[in-house]
């Protein structure tokens, strides 16, 4: 049987959990990220001396830097297609192969823009002594989403009537509380919907069924790392509530 590994915080994040999965990556053939989203961030200091490289992970999983290693984005993460791309590209001028190694599941909760500006009216609405710490990337609103079966997820960006569709109202969802309760500016769902269709084509090529990868990559008796974000103390449901993010660590 093979023994594959779960790498987590038991603090609240920051404990060099980047550190360990690099190590670990040496005797793994895939690296997968789980849960969170480009909140989270794993610098990695790869080689020594002049040819030391530095590189600050965000989505894509630490095993990327290694040669060889798959890497894999499950349906638990939260998806901003923007800073998947620009994430990528940053690694390909460093001369890292990353698009035939990168699978991302269809199932991944989107990140749109009417979220990120509602996690930052929010935010700002609380006021200095009533701030949650939020990052305001939009994470917490989108597993909001998820959750009330709303959220639009990678599949979707292929089927590009119904994505409008679903699109305007989720906009006109978030736009409402904006406006009305929140006296902020409404997200533009035009631009939105323009950018997300740019962005499709580009990500088609790494999108897979991950379940299914992973477990034909355990059939074929490959060892396979799981790399959490955050850390325990900041889970919704066994951190320090209300002081956590939107999703299990």
């Amino acid at each position: 049987m093979v023994k594959n590994v779960v790498v987590i915080g038991t603090q609240w994040g920051d404990e060099g959990k980047g550190k360990i999965v690099d190590w670990l990556t040496d005797h793994a053939q895939g690296v997968v990220r789980f849960q969170g989203g480009h909140n989270a961030g794993h610098t990695l200091v790869i080689g020594q001396g002049a040819a030391q490289r530095e590189y600050k992970l965000n989505l894509v999983p630490s095993g990327i830097v290694r040669d060889g290693i798959k890497c894999y984005i499950g349906n638990g993460v939260v998806l901003d297609v923007s800073h998947l791309l620009d994430e990528i590209k940053g690694l390909e001028k460093e001369g890292i192969q990353v698009r035939n190694r990168l699978k991302v599941s269809p199932g991944c909760p989107l990140i749109l823009d009417c979220h990120i500006k509602l996690d930052k009216a929010r935010e700002a609405a609380r006021g200095v002594d009533k701030k949650i710490g939020t990052t305001g990337k939009g994470i917490g609103p989108t597993y909001e989403d998820k959750v009330a079966r709303r959220a639009l997820r990678v599949y979707d960006l292929f089927y590009p009537e119904r994505f409008a569709e679903k699109l305007k109202e989720v906009f006109d969802y978030h736009n409402f509380v904006l406006v009305n309760y929140l006296n902020a500016e409404p997200a533009d769902y035009e631009a939105q919907l323009a950018k997300s269709m740019a962005q499709m084509e580009e990500l088609r090529p790494m999108v897979a069924d991950i379940s299914a990868e992973l477990y034909a990559a355990n059939d074929a008796g490959e060892r396979l790392l799981f790399e959490g974000a955050q850390g325990t103390l900041l889970d919704v449901d066994h951190g320090t509530y209300p002081y956590v993010t939107s999703s299990n660590c």
